[in-house]
């Protein structure tokens, strides 16, 4: 997290990951907005959130930018790496399973509800101690779609005055092409059979990593369009993530109103 604004979209990612059955997160935080630090602030009162200082830019000229040509330093995208393996031995001995992905992007169950069912399918199918590996379908925030008619979202006009992205406003995603395939994957690792991770994968590990099949779970970005010229009527409606709705908006609502971001008596 640097430079860090988005307050909307880290309190509905935080609200989906506990639906999910996540029960801790872990922020490693270089640097966010004051309206940021308030959400930091309040779930990390509740338990649910650590923040690790992330505070290699003080010491090492870091890049900015996740390529070089976006800013050359001498630690790649502010330490992103040695961030991950941070976290991976970290929690090797605290937690069964660790995640590996960032506040805009969310691995979805297809065939069950939450990752508390879905783990046990993929050991059974997959193998245990294996390297999970989630298929990146991206929802651009750059384009905004109705529904199709016989879809209707929940109520969320209060959302609008809040700083950030609503990815409930953004239920198309690009097509899945060859190129991107099997790229900017993120995946879940029991943390004791890995030994190195980097940023899509894992560099070194016991018993090496799967596939997972887009039917049975697979991965959310809701972030900038990757494929720019592609035409609106080539996104494919999901909506995959209403079938939350009826838990994720009043949990949403419910923090936006105790963290000061929504009015006490808000009606939606």
């Amino acid at each position: 997290m640097f430079d860090f604004t988005n307050v909307l979209q880290l309190v509905q990612s935080l609200e989906m990951l506990q639906l999910l059955g996540v029960n801790r997160v872990v922020v490693y935080k270089t640097s966010c907005s004051p309206e940021t630090q308030r959400i930091l602030d309040y779930y990390t009162q509740k338990g649910l959130l650590e923040v690790i200082p992330w505070s290699l830019s003080r010491y090492v000229n870091v890049s900015r930018g996740w390529l070089p040509e976006h800013g050359p330093g001498e630690l790649h995208y502010f330490g992103q790496i040695p961030a991950l393996n941070d976290c991976l031995y970290r929690y090797m001995y605290q937690s069964r399973y660790v995640a590996l992905h960032d506040i805009d992007e969310l691995i979805l169950p297809q065939k069950v509800v939450s990752w508390v069912e879905l783990l046990p399918l993929l050991e059974n199918k997959y193998g245990a101690n294996k390297c999970y590996m989630f298929e990146n379908n991206v929802f651009p925030i750059n384009i905004m779609l109705a529904p199709p008619a016989s879809q209707s979202l929940p109520p969320q006009t209060d959302w609008k005055n809040v700083t950030g992205v609503n990815i409930l406003a953004h239920l198309y995603q690009e097509p899945i092409i060859e190129e991107t395939h099997y790229n900017n994957f993120k995946i879940i690792v029991n943390p004791r059979a890995v030994f190195s991770t980097t940023v899509h994968g894992v560099l070194k590990s016991q018993h090496g990593c799967s596939w997972i099949d887009r039917n049975i779970a697979r991965m959310y970005h809701t972030r900038f369009l990757r494929q720019p010229n592609l035409a609106e009527d080539k996104l494919i409606y999901d909506g995959r993530l209403l079938s939350y709705s009826a838990h994720f908006t009043p949990a949403v609502n419910k923090v936006l109103r105790e963290t000061g971001f929504l009015p006490e008596h808000s009606t939606q």
